[in-house]
């Protein structure tokens, strides 16, 4: 057989298996894998000697081009990707967000707009519904079908973003009918609100009290509420960016139940911890974030959750916004900063430290990073995973490479790194998209445009 590209020597590394062989790609697809695959005829061979050869990683939460508090976040379609790329995922699910009165054609439309021309990578959206009247139920029913099957509502941000829970629950009774999936944003937003106005009224203004404002109850509160909403709908529900014990132990009673209950940490909520927030003067504000960090206690814990598969997905919330002119828009009044952080390039690296470190295995990062994202979002066996007949997403990690991560040499086009001077051992050094390569070494060698719009299967419980 005659490869377009063969990969040879590496330690191939699956959420199942490893073992040294060859990949044999051909166009866009994974045609062969074995121990001593042809090289003749090859018409580029990679040399993976002493690297894992693993698949693509896989995003399922991103925020690029987003409008927000009085701004967009600092990276586009483009940036975004890139930076991505670098950081070896080779897909990611944005959110197309529904403003009030819009039909969701509408969101998805202008969210495809923003994507098709400039991403380098695959992608893929999730819906973001603010207005859900029965007559827009069907337009729901229509996204599935054309591939967006997943849809993230609110209980937090009222007045932008947040829901009540009977658009909770009749958005859930819909995706138990048509193979939808909900994410959520769990915090009650209503009492954080109150809490809120209470802190600016004693003059409690600095960046710090945006999470001392947002306690682990609320979100606590808002996990249990989702769940009992879903269970009582019949439907499944993914609870994204669980940052504290308090929330995931309630995604653990209700896993033990039997309920279908998903959840997701991020790499902030596993290294960093509130005490960022005491930074001297407004520099706490680089880490303002939905939910907050937490006290450091809580990242064993998240860990464990990894270990045990009580959470079952890593993702980002990448949503940068630059320290200067965009997070201090806040100065003298911390509900004015924008909330998120960069975070979509430095993902596989942080969870390798987690193998590293002893606290999760090789597997379960693959699993964390590419096959679950794959499995619960309708992309797999297309993605997430090296298989013949897979997209021949691979990256060709090197676990001996030192990085330290900076605002100096990363991609994203934001002006800090909330994981400043933190040194990394493992990193991509080669990446290819659908068999082409994109990242070699520290070179962008992609073309932007170039990423294709995943059309998604529905959900099946994992």
């Amino acid at each position: 057989m005659k490869f377009d590209t063969l990969i040879r020597n590496g330690e191939v590394v699956t959420a199942s298996d490893r073992f040294i062989g060859d990949v044999g790609i051909v166009a866009e697809k994974i045609v062969a894998l074995g121990t001593t695959l042809p090289a003749e005829n090859a018409g580029r061979v990679i040399d993976a000697k002493g690297k894992y050869v693993i698949p693509g990683g896989i995003d399922v939460h991103t925020h690029l081009d987003m409008p927000f508090g009085g701004t967009t976040s600092a990276d586009d379609f483009e940036s975004g990707t890139i930076a991505a790329a670098f950081g070896g995922t080779t897909s990611l699910i944005d959110f197309a967000i529904q403003y009030k009165g819009q039909t969701l054609r509408t969101a998805f439309d202008t969210w495809m707009k923003k994507a098709e021309a400039k991403a380098a990578i695959d992608y893929a959206f999730h819906c973001i519904l603010t207005d859900l009247p029965d007559a827009r139920l069907e337009e729901m029913n229509a996204l599935v079908r054309e591939g967006v099957t997943s849809f993230k509502l609110f209980m937090a941000y009222p007045g932008v973003f947040m829901v009540e829970d009977g658009l909770i629950f009749k958005a859930m009774s819909q995706t138990a009918q048509n193979g939808g999936l909900i994410c959520m944003h769990a915090e009650n937003g209503g009492a954080i609100d109150v809490i809120v106005r209470r802190a600016l009224a004693e003059g409690k203004t600095a960046p710090k009290y945006h999470a001392l404002t947002r306690p682990t109850t609320a979100e606590a509160e808002a996990t249990a509420r989702a769940i009992a909403l879903a269970e009582m709908a019949g439907a499944a529900v993914y609870i994204v960016h669980l940052s504290c014990n308090d929330a995931l132990e309630k995604v653990r009673e209700a896993r033990d139940r039997g309920i279908p209950a998903y959840a997701e940490t991020c790499p902030q909520y596993l290294y960093l911890d509130d005490s960022l927030y005491d930074r001297p003067g407004f520099e706490g504000a680089k880490w303002v974030m939905t939910p907050p960090l937490r006290p450091k206690w809580h990242q064993e814990k998240l860990w464990e959750g990894l270990r045990r598969d009580h959470l079952q997905v890593v993702s980002t919330d990448h949503c940068p916004f630059c320290f200067k002119e965009q997070k201090e828009m806040g100065v003298g009044d911390f509900t004015k900063i924008p909330n998120g952080a960069p975070g979509i390039e430095t993902r596989l690296m942080l969870l390798h430290e987690g193998v590293r470190k002893g606290r999760i295995t090789l597997n379960r990062f693959v699993q964390l990073v590419s096959t679950a994202p794959a499995k619960m979002f309708g992309l797999y066996p297309r993605k997430g995973t090296i298989a013949v007949g897979s997209d021949a997403d691979i990256v060709i990690f090197d676990p001996n490479k030192e990085v330290v991560l900076s605002a100096k040499t990363h991609h994203m086009k934001v002006d800090y790194n909330p994981f400043e001077g933190t040194r990394i051992v493992g990193a991509p050094s080669a990446v290819l998209v659908r068999g082409k390569p994109v990242i070699e070494g520290d070179k962008f060698v992609g073309r932007v445009g170039s990423g294709q719009f995943l059309k998604r299967e529905t959900f099946v419980a994992q």
